[in-house]
């Protein structure tokens, strides 16, 4: 398999433009992109949520840098989404919005991005992303018998700049590290040997 990018910047974010994750494995793809900004991070959960990031087991140096909020509604996630976006000094802010980003939202986020020079991640639930997102990724763990390893499937299945794909990867969250998995083939004849 070749690869346009080297690895460790294939699944980059565009800088300042707002994407979305869903599937079951968008949490994962997050603390991915966490791993790799250096500056502040700013994480939006609803405050009634029963699920928050643990500190012991996030990527190292994540922690230091993470800051949490947890807003009492919808509209109170969205505009802190807007705010944190807009801030200077924060490399990346993650919000889990509940309902569907409508176009205007999803349009006021974008300008949020450009005007603070912020990546912004909307890990949002299936089918209920914005027309305004640059990209979209579909991120859901894959079952191995092997336990000394995390695959993943991440499908880019929207995306303003360029072509659609899907990766398997392997995803080391303790170190963030992720790989790309080559696919197997089949043999249809016996591999030539050297005698």
């Amino acid at each position: 398999m070749r690869f346009d990018r080297a690895p460790s910047e294939l699944f980059a974010l565009a800088r300042y433009r707002v994407h979305e994750a869903e599937g079951p494995g968008r949490r994962s793809f997050a603390l991915l992109q966490a791993a790799r900004h250096t500056e502040a991070l700013i994480w939006i959960i609803p405050g009634h949520a029963s699920h928050q990031p643990m500190l012991r087991g996030l990527p190292e140096g994540v922690g230091e840098r993470l800051h949490l909020i947890r807003p009492a509604n919808e509209t109170d996630l969205l505009w802190a989404t807007e705010e944190a976006l807009r801030s200077e000094g924060v490399g990346l802010v993650i919000a889990e919005p509940e309902k569907r980003l409508s176009l205007i939202a999803g349009r006021r986020l974008q300008l949020a991005a450009e005007a603070g020079q912020t990546t912004g991640l909307m890990l949002i639930r299936e089918g209920q992303g914005s027309n305004a997102a640059e990209t979209r990724w579909h991120c859901a763990p894959i079952a191995s018998e092997r336990r000394d390893s995390t695959l993943h499937q991440w499908t880019l299945s929207k995306n303003k700049s360029g072509t659609l794909r899907t990766w398997t990867v392997h995803w080391n969250g303790k170190t963030a590290a992720v790989h790309p998995v080559s696919a197997a083939g089949k043999r249809h004849e016996p591999a030539e040997t050297s005698r």
